[in-house]
């Protein structure tokens, strides 16, 4: 009996090519103030996502990882149309499994939501995960937030049927196959 190993070529994430529309760069400490105002536009996440935005929940957004990761699996970007801050997405590679990148938190700004943005920089996304050899694109959405969840939804994501109740929420995890 004969076994096959099939490995999964990982390429290096070149940031560059996550987006054709915009320009996408690492989010730093000195960007804190402008991904503040981002998220402070947004208050209906916060609704289900409590406490309300803060610079030090963002700092500590740069800075968690799930169990497991280290800092070279993260990558905390900024979506960019010239210097105006179009989204925030945090991205974790192999999470929870080899075959998955994890999608932690996207944030479109306000005036920009609902022109397809959103749509574009997701679905640009995941064409460069499955480039880089993954197999599927997994979030989690706070149950209840019906807005959340129709924008996934929209964006080919499915429910696993994994919710995860933590003290104050119940995540709802959902999975876009590549």
């Amino acid at each position: 009996m004969q076994i096959i190993f099939i490995i999964r070529k990982r390429y290096k994430m070149n940031i560059e090519l996550l987006s054709t529309r915009y320009r996408v760069r690492p989010i730093k400490t000195a960007d804190i103030p402008e991904v503040l105002e981002l998220c402070k536009g947004n208050p209906l996440y916060y609704k289900y996502c409590p406490p309300a935005v803060s610079i030090e929940s963002i700092q500590k957004d740069l800075e968690v990882l799930p169990p497991g990761k280290t800092p070279v699996d993260k990558y905390y970007l900024g979506f960019y149309n010239n210097e105006s801050l179009v989204a925030v997405m945090d991205i974790v590679f192999g999470y929870p499994n080899t075959e998955t990148v994890c999608i932690g938190f996207f944030m479109m700004e306000r005036l920009m939501q609902g022109k397809g943005v959103g749509t574009s920089i997701i679905t640009e996304a995941c064409q460069y995960f499955k480039m880089m050899g993954y197999s599927f694109a997994r979030l989690g959405y706070i149950k209840n937030n019906s807005q959340s969840k129709a924008f996934w939804i929209k964006n080919y994501f499915e429910k696993t049927g994994i919710e995860v109740q933590t003290e104050d929420r119940v995540i709802v995890t959902m999975q876009r196959t590549l």
